[in-house]
């Protein structure tokens, strides 16, 4: 049996309304996996982002617990979860998050940070990664001066620079045509195949149907759909 990569127990979140607290995740408990690709669906407003943040520390919950491995890092401080997320977890946004005044590999580069800085084995392998996702041409271009499609696999290549057992994927493909979606869902498939725990957060069928589990958050709770 793979190892469990990540687990929640009991995860609670909240945000404040007009007129108290509004319950956004209720008793959520959760797991995934090496080795597997899960996927989140939802309706709009549903939860899905809240519970992705949480799930990748960048949100702290209301109650409830996160496990990476063995590890209760839920009760870890700000700066111990930070250094954690940054070698164990990597993150696919829908928007990016490229900086601007950086080119293409120096984006990818910027993962390296948390694992000691750039050496030459870290730069090969972000030149190889560019390489693998038709990028070689492109390693000195600038956001601005990418497509949509090339910024987001990009963005992939960084997130998975440091081979962090967790990948975690909000919406990956919402701002690309489907030539490029495929192209980035292609990616995380190997990646699960690789052996890496894949969560992705997303409205698309296509991801759905090849995962290993799919789930539908609903009235704050996970539910297994048909």
């Amino acid at each position: 049996m793979a190892a469990e990569v990540l687990r929640t127990r009991g995860l609670r979140k909240s945000f404040a309304g007009p007129s108290g607290p509004v319950p956004v995740l209720d008793d959520v408990d959760f797991g995934v996996s090496a080795g597997q690709l899960v996927a989140i669906t939802g309706s709009s407003g549903s939860g899905k982002s809240t519970l992705l943040n949480l799930l990748g520390l960048l949100e702290d919950p209301d109650g409830g617990d996160v496990w990476l491995g063995e590890d209760r890092v839920s009760a870890w401080s700000r700066s111990r979860k930070s250094e954690v997320r940054g070698r164990r977890i990597g993150f696919v946004f829908q928007s990016f998050l490229l900086l601007p005044s950086l080119t293409a590999l120096d984006n990818v580069l910027l993962a390296a940070r948390y694992v000691g800085g750039i050496d030459a084995a870290r730069r090969r392998r972000a030149l190889e990664l560019l390489d693998g996702l038709g990028l070689a041409a492109r390693i000195a271009h600038y956001p601005a001066q990418l497509s949509g499609g090339e910024q987001q696999r990009v963005a992939f290549c960084r997130a998975v620079l440091n081979e962090p057992p967790l990948l975690l994927a909000d919406e990956p493909t919402g701002n690309l045509d489907d030539a490029n979606g495929a192209i980035i869902l292609d990616a995380l498939r190997a990646r699960a195949r690789a052996g890496t725990a894949v969560v992705v957060v997303t409205h698309r069928m296509d991801v759905a149907r090849d995962a290993t589990n799919v789930l539908d958050l609903q009235g704050g709770r996970l539910c297994s759909r048909p």
